[in-house]
């Protein structure tokens, strides 16, 4: 039996007339200051996994958003917020002085007739503006409807049929044939440690989980900093951007290809091996690597980018990003630039001071003796138990020291920003390697899961 057609039919049983996928792959180009977009390819995948009841998305997350209109009547169809490689390249210091192009899809059920394809991205008040847009004809006969992949696929956790339920699809890149066993244990043990963190917990039976088997002919990933090089499946490698710990994969056509042959609607990529690291981009996959002491809360945390729009809550650590003294409100549901009437004040106890004091100077000089513990590690090239270690003493100390604060506020430091940005609590998996959400990213997750699952 083949496992790609038993783990579809298992998916769709429910929704067995469902309309196939459209991919529309398109390139992405420009500097920090301008981009442009031209189409690629278009592909026919396989049934369309989502939500029939919810083909609008009204949960405002995103630097892009994409609908699709009914090219007769004006109508929207479907509607997608998302974040892009290129949106994230774009802040960084090599986005000032020279050009890259990135490729990129957007995925959507096949239209019944044309369709206008519009992609805007939003503006400094936050209002979405039109950057492209395209038509398309699903009878155009240069789409591709070549059968796809017959990668072995198969069921983690199956809640139930796809058009009811979030589908994450996990691929494992750098595992070789020989170490099958070892990724389907490492599948199954992410899998537990998403439903061990609320709100995730609580909404386990609104997941399928689906796993992909991709064998690599080297075991591992590459690690460019390190002179490490490795031509896994879909070339995830850490530093990108520069930042050794960032885990991406730029090749989206290979992604996208290894994907095709399951129903997802959010793709996990799990990197084989133990340096700390990985990355996690809104509506276009996180990624983990596999066997570090630190996965666990790696694995969420990324996901949380991914799945939810959740901003990174830290500020000390370094990042590839480049810093503005702009301080314009963020879209992300779980940061702000207004402490006075943060997206989460329902959630305030009357009486809280705004902004909301806790111990910062403290934290920041305990910060200041890691990071730079962090750094000497990483030059010396020590063992990766030297830098495990490093993060426990550091999250015990971070712990207890962060459990002197008030609960719901507005606490300064928040966005890669020590000042003009706050967030929900003193701690979050967004801001340490905690084992919580504060309760703006619960909110949000929880959102997300809705969208896919629920009638409107």
């Amino acid at each position: 039996m083949k496992y790609f057609t038993l783990a579809v039919c298992l998916a769709v049983t429910a929704a067995a007339q469902s309309a196939p996928t459209l991919r529309l792959a398109y390139t992405h180009s420009g500097t920090a200051t301008e981009e442009h977009f031209a189409l690629d390819s278009l592909s026919q995948e396989g049934p369309w996994p989502g939500n029939p009841a919810r083909p609008i998305d009204d949960s405002n997350l995103g630097k892009y958003f994409f609908e699709v209109r009914d090219a007769q009547t004006n109508r929207v169809l479907y509607s997608r917020g998302f974040c892009s490689v290129f949106g994230e390249w774009e802040t960084t210091a090599e986005a000032q002085s020279r050009r890259r192009a990135f490729r990129e899809s957007l995925r959507f059920p096949m239209p019944a007739a044309p369709v206008q394809v519009s992609l805007k991205k939003r503006d400094r008040q936050n209002l979405f503006r039109e950057l492209w847009t395209l038509r398309v004809d699903p009878k155009d006969p240069t789409i591709d409807r070549s059968a796809l992949p017959a990668h072995h696929v198969w069921p983690v956790l199956q809640s139930g049929p796809s058009a009811t339920k979030v589908d994450l699809l996990l691929i494992g890149d750098g595992y070789t044939a020989a170490e099958m066993e070892k990724w389907h244990a490492d599948a199954r043990r992410l899998a537990d440690t998403l439903f061990a963190v609320e709100p995730f917990k609580s909404h386990r039976s609104d997941f399928n989980i689906w796993a992909l088997d991709l064998p690599a002919a080297e075991s591992g990933i590459s690690r460019p900093s390190e002179n490490v090089w490795r031509r896994s499946p879909l070339r995830a490698s850490y530093d990108a951007f520069g930042s050794e710990r960032y885990v991406l994969t730029l090749d989206d056509p290979l992604l996208r290809e290894a994907a095709s042959a399951a129903p997802y609607d959010f793709i996990e990529i799990v990197a084989n091996g133990r340096k700390y690291g990985g990355g996690g981009i809104h509506n276009l996959y996180a990624t983990v690597a596999s066997d570090n002491m630190w996965t666990p809360y790696v694995f969420v945390h990324e996901f949380g980018h991914h799945f939810a729009g959740l901003a990174d809550e830290y500020y000390t650590s370094d990042v590839a990003y480049t810093s503005s003294p702009e301080r314009l409100e963020p879209w992300e549901p779980n940061v702000t630039a207004d402490p006075k009437s943060p997206k989460w004040k329902d959630f305030i106890p009357p009486g809280t001071a705004l902004p909301t004091l806790w111990p910062k100077d403290e934290f920041e000089a305990m910060q200041k003796a890691t990071q730079e513990r962090r750094r000497q590690i990483r030059a010396k090239n020590l063992p990766e138990k030297e830098m495990e270690a490093l993060f426990r003493a550091e999250q015990d100390r971070v712990t207890e020291l962060l459990s002197k604060a008030p609960g719901v506020g507005a606490f300064e430091g928040a966005n890669y920003e020590s000042k003009g940005y706050y967030r929900a609590q003193a701690d979050c998996i967004m801001f340490t390697r905690s084992q919580a959400f504060c309760a703006a990213c619960r909110r949000a997750i929880e959102r997300v899961v809705a969208l896919y699952t629920t009638a409107q």
